[in-house]
């Protein structure tokens, strides 16, 4: 009987001490995860009259979420297109006189011609040769005088033309394209307010991948290398961790003061490097979340990339 409760409370210590030994085990690198947030602005000013975003959707890239109010915009395209129709009538009628002209000087020339020979002949006038040479001369400068026109018309149409591209601009500017693949973190604007250049309307990130940011001191940075795969703890429960696979990506080359979110004094030295360890998430990592990095040998990772 004394050696069955020998034997119980040996195993019974042997339970503690394993215990004591695995949770004094630590981790090589404390921190917390981290998203690439982007903040979708205005980029003109205006009402918002469409918005579809909300808190915790998910948008695609290239995806247009709002409009802001063009209608101002497209009355003043309008107007100019009406502007740019009218000169094309304008257009047609110089281009109309222009065709008459050259049929006149044509006749003009042919005339002239005739005349000539007739003048060396003694069968016509020094005067009607004169006459017909002025002729020619003024329907000639007044076929240049419509060319100028023309050329005017084609001057100012241009102008009108890049006036309405430069409206178009603004009223492309007035769509709110989402720019990445992600979840909308918050949104600062609903539709009927007004936005403006600058002004957020909503946050998003792409939380498909997560960075955890970790310190680690002098002593390890040899240790650590971009590429170098790690295994990545984090809370499952009150007891036990869920392990993911991880890849540094980032190691700062500027030491730091310890920040304060290092909570162990052994961690708490000096001067530290800051470290990214990028993690593909399966919607169990959270921003803000802590996080422990264990890193491999050299051996383990084959020299670094992988």
């Amino acid at each position: 009987m004394k050696r069955t409760i020998f034997q119980i409370l040996s195993f019974t210590v042997a339970v503690f001490f394993a215990a004591c030994s695995s949770q004094e085990e630590k981790s090589d690198a404390y921190g917390n995860f981290e998203a690439r947030e982007i903040m979708v602005s205005a980029q003109s000013q205006g009402e918002l009259t469409e918005l579809q975003v909300q808190e915790g959707q998910t948008l695609q890239a290239g995806k247009t979420v709002g409009w802001i109010d063009t209608s101002s915009l497209a009355a003043k395209r309008e107007q100019l297109q009406a502007r740019i129709h009218s000169l094309s009538a304008k257009l047609a009628n110089i281009r109309a006189q222009a065709d008459v002209q050259q049929e006149q000087i044509k006749t003009l020339k042919t005339e002239q011609s005739r005349i000539k020979r007739l003048l060396k002949e003694q069968a016509a006038t020094p005067q009607q040769y004169d006459n017909i040479t002025g002729q020619l001369h003024v329907a000639q400068k007044k076929l240049q005088s419509i060319r100028t026109q023309k050329q005017s018309v084609y001057s100012e149409r241009k102008v009108l033309q890049k006036q309405i591209g430069e409206l178009e601009t603004q009223i492309n500017k007035c769509r709110i394209t989402n720019p990445i693949r992600g979840t909308v973190l918050e949104q600062y604007l609903e539709a009927c307010e007004v936005a403006s250049p600058g002004k957020p309307v909503y946050k998003i990130a792409d939380l498909s991948q997560m960075t955890l940011r970790v310190y680690i001191s002098g002593a390890q940075l040899p240790d650590v290398e971009i590429g170098q795969p790690v295994e990545v703890l984090v809370d499952k429960n009150a007891t036990e961790n869920q392990a993911f696979q991880g890849q540094v990506t980032w190691i700062s080359p500027r030491a730091e003061f310890t920040p304060k979110i290092i909570q162990t004094k052994e961690e708490r030295v000096d001067l530290v490097y800051a470290v990214k360890v990028r993690v593909d998430n399966d919607g169990t990592l959270k921003i803000g979340m802590p996080g422990e990095v264990n890193f491999k040998n050299q051996e383990d990772h084959g020299g670094g990339n992988s």
